[in-house]
């Protein structure tokens, strides 16, 4: 089956003009919808490469003229969105700590309106599907049509496989309630590295996403920013050759592998929250040691395993199934209470 979905790339940030004319040679030699950059870099502590700022605006535009590229970037504030639409950028997205914003959403849409220009909206940092959907609602009661968003994946506290999870059914969710949006990957900002990006990308194409977006940059091991996550233009263009239109059976195996390392990741997290959990555990016995108490506080044990069962039927665990595994937790926890104890006695 042929496959052309829509393509989005060029490198995270806009680092100078000789690396945005290199990048877009290379990529001109394939066949991409849209060449990205991001001109102005949200950074989570300050210190780190920013962007270029305004002063790349004029190297996008030797890229569009030279190569005949349709360019888009990232927006954050109303003073981006108006050099943007003075200097003829032909889209523009509008960033993952933005879209957690209502009020930098709300800034956006307002300076948009009345502009015929195509928007992209990544997902939120944290996953939330109804603040996702807010944003592109905002777009639309500002009057613009042509709108598009983009799954990225969702921060994490805890990283194992992806720098962020996926989550893919929030995206699936969002497409139901929102049908005719189109629904890009960003596989660069889940992966976080650049060895899982085809298997992400074909994921996307197995689900029917609309598009990818992939950053791509002259020489990614020197990038300034994200650099493990970047690739060459050719290999984008070797993983684009690569990716096919699977029919649901054969992709079907591959949805029980993400279920499984969904469930790997899920299990692996309650061992890291058990562990902090025990932690505190012989940290409240070293207190009560010090202060000469019993280790067994009747009452108290009896109040939180009510509160919690209780918390779990909420969420839909069998009463039976909690019981256990509260009984189970705090059992351990007078284990290591018991040897905090023991341990002193001992020294002693």
């Amino acid at each position: 089956m042929e496959l052309r979905p829509k393509i989005i790339s060029g490198p995270c940030s806009a680092e100078s003009r000789e690396q945005l004319l290199q990048t877009a040679e290379q990529l001109s030699a394939g066949e991409i919808d849209y060449f990205r950059a991001g001109i102005w870099k949200p950074r989570t502590r300050p210190g780190a490469f920013e962007g270029s700022s305004y002063s790349a605006l004029p190297w996008m535009l030797e890229v569009k003229e030279k190569y005949g590229f349709k360019i888009c970037t990232e927006v954050a504030h109303p003073d981006h969105v108006e050099a943007v639409l003075k200097n003829g950028f032909d889209m523009v997205w509008i960033g993952a700590r933005s879209t957690a914003n209502p009020f930098t959403v709300q800034e956006i849409a307002e300076s948009l309106k009345g502009v015929d220009i195509p928007v992209m909206i990544k997902n939120p940092t944290n996953p939330d599907m109804k603040l996702w959907i807010g944003a592109v609602e905002r777009m639309l009661n500002h009057g613009l049509r042509d709108i598009s968003v983009i799954h990225r994946g969702f921060s994490v506290y805890e990283k194992h496989l992806y720098r962020n999870n996926p989550n893919w059914q929030i995206a699936l969710d969002l497409k139901r309630e929102l049908p005719s949006i189109p629904l890009l990957c960003d596989p660069s900002h889940i992966a976080g590295r650049r060895h899982l990006i085809y298997d992400i990308a074909q994921k996307a194409m197995d689900l029917r996403y609309d598009g990818l977006m992939i950053e791509t940059h002259c020489r990614p091991d020197s990038a300034l920013t994200d650099k493990n996550q970047q690739i060459t233009p050719s290999e984008l263009f070797d993983i684009l050759s690569q990716l096919k239109l699977r029919d649901r059976r054969e992709f079907m195996d591959d949805r029980l592998k993400d279920f499984r390392e969904e469930l790997s990741d899920i299990d692996q997290d309650l061992i890291d929250l058990l562990k902090k959990r025990m932690d505190i555990s012989e940290q409240i016995g070293s207190y009560k040691k010090d202060l000469n108490m019993v280790i067994f506080q009747k009452s108290i044990w009896e109040n939180a395993f009510k509160q919690n069962v209780k918390s779990a039927l909420k969420s839909d665990l069998s009463e039976d199934f909690a019981s256990e595994l509260f009984k189970i937790i705090h059992q351990e926890s007078i284990v290591k209470q018991s040897n905090i104890f023991l341990n002193s006695d001992d020294e002693n």
